[in-house]
């Protein structure tokens, strides 16, 4: 039966107003015991490291408003609370899903059932812990916002760093200069030290960091992308987010994909495909952009089976200003020039899987967006880009002006950011 799930103080809750994590777990319960829960809470962690408890509604709301348009929270509420609070956060984008966990299951399924975010109404910590960690295993792939930058054709804007070309020219430029800047060991070890604050009391994570330290070599870099722990989710993060300092400290590792990623590039022409959740308004502004280029502020994974990437959106209780797209992308080899793309399985911890990983940066046109009737989702049809694309040109020459074509330094880092 539900008693008390919340540890007393939160001297192990990281301060996560860093941003290196995308997903964060908030538990709020009033109901808090003299009896130090550790254990769950290293079990949730081991998942989902971002940890804020709360007891008071009032603050726990001003919380979730506070937090940024890219972050996916993950709540746990009490029966009592709950009740309260799901009314008035329930249509909050940020929030993925709800778990009430309670005494009285039938009395709080009453309530529950009206929102279709809470995911289970639970009595036990163990249920509580394994349906989180079942459900994330879908959320990290289909919920994780959408970051791209649109270039619009038929405007000057590409050869300045401000408009909405402006981002998306800053954001290659960037790219660029970072891959070409030499990094040291002190950037390294201060990526660690920051690595170890943030995941303070997560045994889990911890265990991982003093493996990367001991272990790690570039060779291994797909290895650790495709493990579930802090260098993928930290990675991800820090680019989604566009976190310049955290992304500047990770640019060796983000090197040594790029180079795995060019030493195993595909030699044939691929479709490939990428279910993703995003906002009815994400998804009209892709409506507007038909015809456009659009740049991946990080690494974008695909599959090669269609239904494999499909049936992650096969989510029955979806929130309704949700909605499920399936990307389906024609690449080709003669094209990826300077962002590669290649199938990482048999260099992934899942070999079984059919990943395709593009490099950071890749551009794409959007062709055409449409729905499918049969399927039930939206249909987002995307081509690789060349280096050479005409509309391109003038984005390239800015950063051949730029940056010249040899190795960067912390000068030309500082031109490029202001």
């Amino acid at each position: 039966m539900a008693k008390a799930a919340l540890p007393v103080d939160d001297f192990y809750t990281n301060v996560d107003d860093q941003q290196l994590e995308i997903f964060c777990l908030i538990w709020l319960d009033d109901n808090v015991q003299a009896k130090d829960n550790r254990d769950t809470e290293q079990k949730l962690r081991s998942t989902i490291n971002r940890l804020k408890k709360f007891q008071d509604i009032e603050r726990c709301q001003k919380y979730i408003e506070q937090r940024s348009q890219k972050d996916r929270l993950i709540m746990i509420v009490s029966g009592r609370l709950g009740e309260k609070i799901v009314p008035s956060i329930h249509r909050v984008r940020q929030i993925i899903s709800i778990y009430v966990y309670c005494m009285d299951k039938e009395r709080n399924k009453q309530w529950a059932s009206k929102f279709a975010k809470v995911k289970a109404v639970v009595v036990e910590l163990d249920e509580l812990v394994s349906r989180i960690k079942a459900d994330y295993k879908i959320q990290k792939i289909i919920e994780e916002p959408l970051a791209i930058n649109i270039f619009t054709t038929g405007s000057s804007a590409g050869k300045s760093t401000s408009g909405v070309n402006g981002k998306f020219v800053f954001s290659q430029v960037l790219i660029d200069c970072l891959l070409r800047l030499k990094s040291t060991q002190t950037d390294t070890k201060e990526l660690i030290e920051l690595c170890k604050d943030e995941y303070k009391g997560n045994n889990f994570e911890l265990s991982n960091l003093r493996e990367f330290q001991k272990e790690y070599t570039p060779d291994k870099v797909l290895w650790w992308y495709t493990r579930d722990s802090f260098f993928y989710k930290t990675l991800n993060a820090v680019l989604r987010t566009e976190n310049i300092h955290m992304i500047f400290l990770f640019r060796s590792f983000i090197f040594d994909i790029q180079r795995q990623l060019k030493y195993h590039q595909t030699k044939y022409p691929l479709r490939v495909y990428r279910g993703q959740m995003i906002s009815s308004d994400e998804l009209e502004s892709l409506k507007q952009c038909r015809g456009q280029f659009i740049s991946v502020n990080s690494f974008f994974s695909t599959s090669m089976d269609d239904e494999q990437a499909r049936a992650f959106l096969n989510v029955p209780d979806a929130a309704d200003n949700l909605e499920p797209v399936l990307f389906e992308i024609i690449a080709d080899p003669k094209v990826a020039t300077t962002k590669p793309f290649a199938d990482i399985s048999p260099y992934s911890e899942f070999p079984g899987e059919s990943e395709i990983l593009f490099m950071l940066g890749s551009i794409f046109r959007l062709d055409k967006i449409y729905y499918s009737n049969d399927n039930q989702v939206w249909i987002v049809r995307m081509t690789l880009c060349s280096d050479k694309e005409h509309d391109l040109k003038n984005v390239l020459i800015y950063m051949k002006h730029e940056l010249g074509s040899e190795e960067t330094n912390l000068r030309i880092l500082g031109r490029v950011l202001w």
